[in-house]
């Protein structure tokens, strides 16, 4: 795949601001995928197409954690239709997402509380259709891990900056091939592919200041899960996404852990 053959796409992405975008543009980017934390999905929508534009695609998506607060495992799903709150069970999400035909990625595999691990992956393999290979918060050591993981189960890959910070934007990305996205990223074509299975290539920056880039992310992820800011903000029932809110009208009750 020659680079004029190729689309890029951060896999995705918390920060959506014009500096996210002018970062995305700078770095050589396509395409965004955006999943902020605790944000409904029209919500998401509409901040994506405030922000796509002819030179970038800012592709709309729900990084839906399910279980609880402690023990919590993240999936990243493309293509919903209906939302999907957090804090509802794994196979209740899961359920959901087929229901919808939702392309369903495994964000940072295996990581600290917040991860499928291998066996969560094997018990929903036909449901996922890619596993992270490339976060910039895991460790090298970590992201390897999660490659074998998808070598094992036989799922492809892709990369994401999951960049909280808009300067972490674009320090990965997943390659394509254009011909196999019908020569540019929509929300239709890049979710298509990816349950298609397509070839792509996780590519990401080098160097002493990707370095301190990530660790840097690693700094926010400290800040972000203090108790006391998670006690806060999204346990009270009437956040957003929690699945007591009136927006879900009790459909998630059944599978709800607060």
């Amino acid at each position: 795949m020659t680079a004029s053959d190729e689309l890029r796409v951060d896999m995705h992405v918390k920060a959506l601001d014009e500096r996210v975008v002018r970062r995305a543009k700078d770095r050589g980017l396509d395409a965004l995928v955006y999943a902020p934390h605790f944000t409904r999905l029209p919500d998401v929508e509409a901040a994506a197409k405030r922000y796509s534009d002819d030179e970038l695609t800012v592709v709309p998506a729900r990084e839906v954690f399910t279980g609880s607060w402690r023990n919590r495992r993240h999936v990243l799903a493309l293509g919903l239709t209906d939302p999907v709150p957090d804090f509802v069970t794994l196979d209740g999400a899961m359920d959901a997402f087929a229901r919808q035909d939702a392309t369903v990625l495994v964000p940072h595999p295996d990581f600290l509380n917040v991860s499928l691990d291998e066996a969560a992956i094997q018990r929903h393999r036909e449901t996922i259709t890619g596993v992270e290979t490339y976060n910039p918060k895991v460790t090298n050591r970590g992201n390897r891990r999660a490659a074998a993981v998808a070598a094992r189960q036989n799922l492809r890959t892709f990369g994401s900056s999951y960049a909280h910070r808009w300067k972490t934007v674009g320090e990965v990305w997943t390659a394509f091939d254009r011909a196999d996205l019908d020569g540019a990223v929509t929300a239709e074509s890049l979710a298509a592919a990816l349950k298609a299975g397509v070839e792509r290539r996780v590519g990401h920056r080098t160097g002493l200041a990707h370095a301190a880039r990530r660790f840097a992310e690693r700094v926010h992820l400290g800040w972000e899960n203090t108790w006391e800011k998670v006690d806060r903000l999204f346990l009270s029932g009437t956040e957003p996404t929690h699945p007591d809110h009136i927006a879900y009208d009790g459909r998630f009750d059944d599978v709800a852990v607060y």
